[in-house]
């Protein structure tokens, strides 16, 4: 093996941080192969590869050289990473544990054949979801199941509330990240974990309220309210959370409903009924993947109104990010509504991002693109849209104005520049 392959930040790096890379000791112009795969903690393997030609020196920077073929093309010098896929079919790259780094190899090969060529370089780089000096806290507080990660340093600091969807359980990669980016955020499970309820039948408000209450009372975080990210369903959560509890200053949805869905939503008296919706109404790809998209009822048909999410008790201010090609639901068109009926109660115009070409679930920065996978709880392939390049550079922008967001209305300043 006559090349070296050097990252920087060498060594280690957070799972959203960008990283060069560059080869070096090939011969002038040779062809290349880079591979890359990491595996899971289910022992599943994620790979992609990309074929490159080096400069006239013997050397490949990845910030310079574009790909010329393989999972991807054009000058993508994070390609490697976001352009992962699945060995096995309709897989999803989540982090079930982040106190454990991804360990992602990488490989050169010579020449252009991805499965051939004689070995000439090989490293290994971990992947943390834990930034330095960031604490991890399990949180077992009354009947709340959550985990609060803490930033490094006294405090105390912005807080924030985060929700994942209708797959349940506790999911802590995208909350562990954000705290290291000056935030304290309580990733809070809701059902399928520990002594919650195992389905998704009803929900009671007062238990978000109790989350709340929580962060309020923490002494590293920074009150007189908290911030709220919701994706999905955990994103309608959000918005009947802005509406009828105290204590919330700012609150972001990704790709979520203006309705309540589900599950029936109870606090103290009132009863928001679900959404409801005709299985019925489903489609399949060509693939055999379940299109779920127009098997929901239409909230502004009157039957179905009293599911309405009261958005004029909603305290602002709102961030609605929307992926164009999802396909789990209409999220553009949900986010139109919400604009449309705050303004109609005198809120103030929320800020609502499109991006063409994104699906459904959007991840922090450089998780290859979930366009399709099993459903955690309904155990069926779910197809959830978009298109790999566009979705992985709305990722890398969302990233950047959830932060944005938050530092100004939580913190009252604007620290992160978006460029998409």
């Amino acid at each position: 093996m006559a090349a070296t392959v050097t990252l920087e930040p060498a060594g280690r790096s957070c799972w959203d941080e960008p990283v060069s890379i560059v080869v070096r000791g090939l011969a002038p112009e040779q062809r290349v192969t880079l591979r890359v795969s990491l595996r899971d903690e289910k022992g599943e393997l994620f790979r992609a590869h990309a074929r490159y030609r080096a400069d006239a020196g013997g050397e490949l920077d990845l910030a310079r050289a574009p790909a010329l073929g393989g999972s991807f093309e054009g000058l993508e010098p994070m390609g490697l990473f976001w352009a992962m896929e699945a060995e096995k079919p309709w897989g999803r790259l989540v982090k079930r544990d982040v106190n454990q780094p991804f360990a992602v190899e990488l490989e050169v090969l010579d020449g252009h054949e991805p499965e051939g060529g004689r070995l000439l370089g090989r490293t290994v780089h971990q992947r943390d979801f834990i930034a330095p000096g960031v604490r991890r806290e399990p949180v077992r507080a009354g009947r709340v199941r959550a985990t609060l990660f803490l930033p490094p340093g006294a405090g105390p600091f912005p807080g924030i509330i985060d929700l994942f969807g209708s797959g349940g359980g506790l999911c802590e990669y995208r909350a562990s990240l954000l705290a290291g980016h000056g935030f304290a955020v309580l990733a809070l499970a809701y059902f399928r974990f520990e002594d919650l309820p195992e389905s998704l039948n009803v929900v009671h408000l007062e238990y978000f309220e109790e989350a709340v209450d929580f962060m309020l009372q923490h002494l590293k975080v920074k009150g007189p309210s908290v911030g709220l990210l919701g994706f999905s369903k955990g994103g309608d959560l959000c918005l009947s959370m802005a509406s009828f509890l105290k204590g919330i200053t700012a609150t972001v949805v990704i790709n979520s409903c203006v309705a309540n869905t589900i599950a029936p939503l109870h606090y103290k008296d009132m009863i928001i009924p679900d959404l409801g919706s005709d299985l019925g109404k489903y489609t399949t790809t060509e693939s055999g993947l379940f299109n779920f998209m127009n098997i929901w009822n239409n909230p502004l048909e009157k039957p179905y109104q009293q599911s309405l999410i009261p958005l004029e008790k909603a305290q602002g201010p709102f961030l609605f990010i929307v992926g164009m090609d999802d396909y789990s639901w209409k999220s553009e068109f949900y986010a139109y509504m919400a604009s449309e009926r705050l303004q109609a109660h005198g809120k103030d115009r929320p800020q609502v991002l499109y991006y063409p070409g994104t699906g459904h679930c959007i991840d922090p920065p450089y998780f290859p693109p979930s366009r399709a996978s099993v459903h955690a709880v309904l155990g069926l392939p779910i197809y959830y849209g978009g298109e790999l390049k566009a979705h992985s550079g709305a990722q890398v922008d969302a990233w950047q104005q959830i932060q944005t967001f938050f530092h100004k209305h939580l913190n009252g300043k604007k620290s992160v520049n978006s460029k998409l």
